[in-house]
Order: C-alpha cells, then sequence, then structure tokens
C-alpha cells in the first residue's frame, strides 16, 4: 500500500441540477457546458448580424431570459424544456456580451486613402510583415488629422532596415488608408478585429522611420505599455542572439511573442508542416511556465514539514502560477490567444485553490465562458474555435481514457508506456479536432501535420520545455544562457522537422474544398457532442453528425469565379482547385482563403476565353476590347475591364465600388454575391 501521487480533491454536489440522460456526463458538468456553448453561439450571432441591435432589447432580452432560467432551475420543469431554457438563457448572454464589448472598445477610423503624410508617435510593438516588418505605433499627431480624430494605433509596414525599437518616438512619411475588409465574402474580416483591438489605420511608410526627441507619452497606461514593449523588445533581441543564429528568432518568438527575428523561410515552414500552433504563445508556453512554478514552488513547501503539515502547500503553489503566468501574459504581449490561454490557465489553477478536479469539463466551460464574455470578438476567430475544439476533445479523451485505466499500468514501465501513447493519441485527436477549423478558415492541408506532430511534440516535451525550465531556473543567477543554447539546440531539430514535412508535402498537398458555414455548424456539433457524451451514444452521435456534415460539404456547389478587388480573377477549374489569372492592376489585397491557389497565365490579350470543367465559359475583356453584346450574351460569365452596357457583362467598377465578388452558376441562372461594404455596424460605417 502506497500513498497516491496526489490529493484527490472532493466535488461538492450540485443543488436541484437539470438531470439529463444518464449516457450524458455529470449532470452539473454537462449543463455547465451546454451554457458555455450557448452563449459563444450568442456572441456569433452577435457579431453576424446585419445591423446594429438595440441595446434596449438585447438588455430587455437578456433580463427576461436571466429571470425564466432562474425560476426554471426552481420549479419542476422537465428536463427537456429546462435545457431549452439554458440554451436561451446562454445565446442572450452572448449577446448582451457582444453588445456591451461594443459600446465599450472601438477607435476612430481613417476614412480614406491618404498621403504620404508625416506620422509622429511611439512604437509599441514590432510585428513579422512578408517585406521588413510592422510596426505598431501609438500615433502622437497625424499630418491633416485633428488630434480628436486620431486612431488609438496604427499599423505601417517598414521595408527597410529598421533602426529603432519598441517604446521609441519616431517620426516616418507614410501612406495611410482604413483597415481592409474581406477581399471576397467569406473572407477574413480583418476590419472588425482591427476595430475592436483599436486599430483605426494601416499602411506603410515611405524611406525610414526615424527617432524623435519627444519623451514618454502623458497616461501612466500609455507609459506602462511602452516600458513592457520596451523590455519585451530587449528580451527578445537577447533570446535570440544566444539562442543561436539557426533557431534564434523561433526561441526569441516562441519566449517573447516578437516574430520580427524569425526568417519569412522558417514561418511558411512551420505553417506548411502543421507546426505552427508552436509559434502561438498559448497553453503551450503558459502551461511551461505556470507548470514549472507549481512544481517548483509545491515541492519546495513540501519539503517543509512543519508547513506540509498544517497548511495545503498546494495551494500556495497554484497561486504563485496564476502570479507568474500573469507576468508571462503582460511581458509577451498580451495578445488575444496569449489571454485566452492566461484564462485558461488561471481557471485550471483557480480550480486547485477552491478544492475542484483541475482538469474537468466543468473547468472547460468555465474557461470557454470566461473568454466568450470578455473577448466576444474572438469567438469568430480561428485561433479561439480551434484551441477550444482541441482542449475539449483532450480532456473528453482523457477522462474516458483515465477511468478505464487499470491500476497496474501506474507502475514506472506503466507509465512511460502511458506518456507515449498519450504523445500520439493528443496529436491525432488534436488534428482532428482543429480540422474542419482549419478548412473554413483558411481552406488548405498540411499534408504531413501529423507526421510532422508525433516527430516534433517529444522533442518538445523531452528537450524544449526541460530546456526552457532550466533558463527560468538559472535566470535570478544569471545563467540562462546554459538553458537557452539547449533550448535554441532543440528548436533547430523541430525547424529540421517542419522544413522536411513542408518540402515533401508539397508535392502531397491538394486544394481544400470551400467549406460552407452550415458544415462549419454541424462539424461543432459533432465535436460538442463527443464532448458532452459517453460511451456508445458518444461514438454513435458523433460518427452520424460527422457523417452528416461531410455529406453535405461534398454535395454543396461551389462558386466557379471570385473577382477579387486586387484585380486578380480566381477560376473554379474543377474540383476545389481554383486558377489564379492577374487580370487587372489594383491597389488593393487579394483574398486570404484564396492565397494558394495554383497561379496561372495573365490575361494580356484584348479576350481571354476560359472553359471551366463543367462546361461554363468565362470570357476577359481588357480595356478598349471592341465586342458586341450579341457576342457576350453567348458565355456565361463575362468580366469587363471598360462599363460595358451588357446585362451579361460584370464591369471593374461595380466589383471596385462593391468590394469583389463571388458569382456562382446553378440551373436558376447566374447568382453575384458581394462581400460587406459597409454597414449599421460600428467596424463598418459608410462614410
Amino acid at each position: 500500500n502506497r500513498a497516491p501521487d496526489r490529493l484527490e480533491h472532493a466535488v461538492l454536489p450540485e443543488s436541484n441540477p437539470v438531470r439529463l440522460p444518464k449516457s450524458v456526463v455529470a449532470p452539473g458538468e454537462g449543463a455547465t457546458f451546454l451554457f458555455a456553448l450557448s452563449i459563444c453561439l450568442g456572441a456569433l450571432l452577435y457579431h453576424q448580424l446585419p445591423i446594429e441591435p438595440s441595446t434596449v432589447m438585447i438588455a430587455a432580452g437578456f433580463g427576461v431570459m436571466s429571470i425564466a432560467a432562474i425560476g426554471a432551475q426552481r420549479v419542476g420543469l422537465p428536463a427537456s424544456l429546462k435545457v431549452i431554457v439554458i440554451l436561451l438563457a446562454g445565446t442572450m448572454t452572448g449577446l448582451a456580451a457582444g453588445k456591451m464589448r461594443t459600446e465599450t472598445s472601438g477607435t476612430n477610423v481613417i476614412p480614406q486613402l491618404t498621403g504620404p503624410v508625416m506620422v509622429e508617435g511611439w512604437i509599441s510593438n514590432i510585428e513579422p510583415a512578408s517585406t521588413g516588418v510592422r510596426l505598431r505605433i501609438r500615433p502622437h499627431a497625424v499630418a491633416r488629422f485633428d488630434s480628436t480624430q486620431l486612431p488609438k494605433a496604427i499599423r505601417l509596414t517598414h521595408r527597410l532596415d529598421l533602426r529603432v525599437s519598441s517604446g521609441r518616438f519616431v517620426r516616418c512619411w507614410a501612406v495611410l488608408r482604413p483597415p481592409p475588409g474581406p477581399a471576397i465574402p467569406g473572407d477574413y474580416d480583418f476590419r472588425r478585429a482591427a476595430w475592436f483591438d483599436g486599430l483605426g489605420g494601416v499602411g506603410y511608410v515611405q524611406g525610414r522611420c526615424r527617432g524623435g526627441v519627444l519623451g514618454r507619452p502623458p497616461g501612466l497606461s500609455q507609459r506602462f505599455e511602452l516600458y513592457v514593449a520596451a523590455k519585451r523588445r530587449q528580451l527578445a533581441n537577447y533570446v535570440n542572439t544566444v539562442a543561436g543564429e539557426r533557431a534564434g528568432g523561433f526561441a526569441a518568438a516562441l519566449v517573447s511573442g516578437d516574430r520580427s527575428y524569425m526568417p519569412e523561410a522558417d514561418q511558411t515552414a512551420l505553417r506548411a508542416s502543421g507546426l505552427a500552433h508552436l509559434l502561438a504563445i498559448s497553453g503551450l508556453h503558459l502551461g511551461i511556465v505556470g507548470g514549472l512554478i507549481y512544481f517548483i514552488v509545491r515541492r519546495s513547501l513540501a519539503v517543509i514539514e512543519p508547513l506540509s503539515i498544517r497548511y495545503p502547500v498546494q495551494k500556495a503553489a497554484a497561486l504563485a502560477a496564476i502570479i507568474a503566468t500573469l507576468v508571462y501574459l503582460i511581458l509577451s504581449g498580451a495578445s488575444v490567444s496569449t489571454q485566452r490561454a492566461f484564462i485558461m490557465s488561471t481557471v485550471f489553477f483557480g480550480a486547485i485553490l477552491f478544492d475542484r478536479p483541475a482538469l474537468s469539463l466543468r473547468s472547460f466551460s468555465i474557461a470557454l465562458m470566461a473568454v466568450a464574455l470578455l473577448k466576444p470578438e474572438s469567438v469568430v476567430s480561428p485561433g479561439f474555435q480551434m484551441s477550444f475544439a482541441a482542449t475539449g476533445v483532450l480532456i473528453a479523451i482523457y477522462d474516458a481514457w483515465n477511468r478505464s485505466r487499470p491500476y497496474r499500468e501506474r507502475t514506472l514501465f506503466g507509465r512511460l508506456r502511458f506518456g507515449a501513447t498519450s504523445l500520439a493519441v493528443t496529436s491525432v485527436a488534436a488534428s482532428a479536432a482543429t480540422a474542419p477549423f482549419a478548412f473554413f478558415h483558411f481552406e488548405r492541408l498540411a499534408p504531413l501535420g501529423l507526421v510532422a506532430n508525433l516527430i516534433a511534440m517529444p522533442i518538445v516535451s523531452v528537450a524544449t520545455v526541460p530546456a526552457a525550465g532550466l533558463a527560468i531556473v538559472l535566470a535570478p543567477f544569471g545563467l540562462s544562457e546554459w538553458g537557452l543554447r539547449a533550448f535554441g539546440a532543440s528548436l533547430e531539430l523541430i525547424l529540421a522537422v517542419a522544413h522536411r514535412a513542408a518540402d515533401e508535402g508539397a508535392s502531397l498537398a491538394h486544394p481544400i474544398r470551400a467549406m460552407p458555414p452550415n458544415v462549419l455548424i454541424g462539424f461543432t456539433i459533432t465535436i460538442a457532442l463527443f464532448v458532452i457524451l459517453q460511451g456508445w451514444a458518444r461514438l454513435t452521435a458523433t460518427a452520424l453528425a460527422a457523417a452528416s456534415a461531410t455529406a453535405l460539404w461534398i454535395t454543396t456547389p461551389q462558386a466557379q469565379v471570385y473577382w477579387s478587388p486586387s484585380g486578380e480573377v480566381y477560376l473554379n477549374t474543377g474540383g476545389p482547385a481554383y486558377s489564379q489569372i492577374p487580370f487587372l492592376e489594383a491597389d488593393a489585397l487579394g483574398p486570404l482563403r484564396l492565397e494558394n491557389t495554383i497561379p496561372g497565365s495573365a490575361c494580356t490579350r484584348a479576350r481571354c476565353l476560359y472553359e471551366l470543367d463543367e462546361g461554363e465559359t468565362v470570357l476577359l475583356l481588357n480595356a478598349n476590347a471592341s465586342i458586341s453584346c450579341a457576342e457576350i450574351a453567348s458565355v456565361d460569365i463575362a468580366l469587363s475591364a471598360d462599363d460595358l452596357q451588357c446585362p451579361n457583362a460584370i464591369p471593374w467598377s461595380q466589383i471596385e465600388q462593391r468590394g469583389g465578388a463571388k458569382i456562382r452558376l446553378t440551373d436558376t441562372g447566374r447568382h453575384i454575391t458581394h462581400p460587406p461594404r459597409c454597414s449599421p455596424r460600428p467596424w463598418r460605417q459608410c462614410p
């Protein structure tokens, strides 16, 4: 008889829980998960509404459903009605959170293309770009703009070598414009994300930003922000230098979140190999910091016998871990993904403080609710969706596996076998859980992503994490270089895996069929069923839901043509593949979803006729191309650089004004959809 490895905390019973069927996880946990999921649904609905809802209507709906939810717990209603009330109450809570966040956020937006103008301000962050770096600047003054019209932040692309650092006051000649909207229907809406992030303008620097003589900004919070930015840049520079020339930029990105030292080729290889999740400062990195501090503090206090007998040392260790992760959150730049990971880790260690199981569906649901309530706009982001999908599936698998695992496997050999198996299961489960969201948002797949993760994650567990922990432990003694060198050496191995997987997978890569939003909803329901159900009900329900979503995905017709405001035309050349045809030159960005399409020959002739797989014909007409309306009527889709007054022709002026188009041919005719250019929503108001 040996003592247990850890103290098991008793779970206090809930009063009057919603009695769900036996195939569902513990009733209290299941109800909490459904409520959290419905909050996310409400936040998602809020951001998809075509108009801005009234504050009075949102408040009234929230109040009514809150009273109904409280009453449903006290009245003996059937379980099905209680579940419906929970879902409605959660949805209204998500709508209310989205409205409240909108009312307390936002910034002034640069109304139109302006420049070149003199921009003066403080650099608060430096980000990587395909050409040079991007500077996030807190403006002090912008020529032609009154101080009341200045946005909270401006992002400028700096192409020349950078001779200033974060926290410095700079003066730049720059061309400014409002943050761009989606280039095609369904594309990523950077404009909305920028508005909530306080980013009111983007552009590029003409020449080089130069340091100015103005001191620190007047506000205390702004001074603290710039102080942290300067220290973060110093940390990134130090790690980049010490960790080694090959992987120094990768190490700096993992430690500080600053990716500007990392070569673009390495970032591309990590994305193509399915290892890009290592770049985001998220649960892995905060888990290293928090877990290491928790382990050190708990073991250190446990050896003090009078203290460990009288007081729960694990609570002191959990509190120290929360403080450590908070410091790391601030030091790493507090990006949205890092904030989300901090909330999840705080819930994890907070469960230990309040004698609750740390790794459970309830803790996961609380973290899901906290992020959705504090940052409702993150619900529509791929980072939120992929991280919580992977976490929920892993918790469900771990819970089922842990309950069915015999005690004899907890011997030394059993633990080694369990560790090796869990790495494989974790990689497979996380890849499967995040795949639908990667398909929907990026329309791409890393062919060897699973293999790369199976090879790289053991390196992370065996070498990278211990080296990072060693650097943290040695830092107070001025000996962190030893740990950072080992840290960099392990990252060199990961980069080698990433480049090899990216090179080998390039020949296997193929385009992914565009996923409609309703199909993504189907896969989300599949993941939710997997998390909340148990036993054979879990396997049966998730298999049926996944099969239904897949069938709907395959049978949904695709658009034949996309015309981007950047001037390129994307033609469906059969199956899921699109071919990019350079047609016109325009000062706009192309669609993010189609950036990896097959490049085709530019249309330089007066007329270019293309025939698609299904027999449709697409005609591109350059400027001053002479053609009659009768000839245009004989083709299915005609795109014209001039404003031809023909019923079947789509002129460039319409595309430029409406911001792109998606064209789909069906039995009922031609359907043209444009991305939302402006609406009553605050982040895309009309000029």
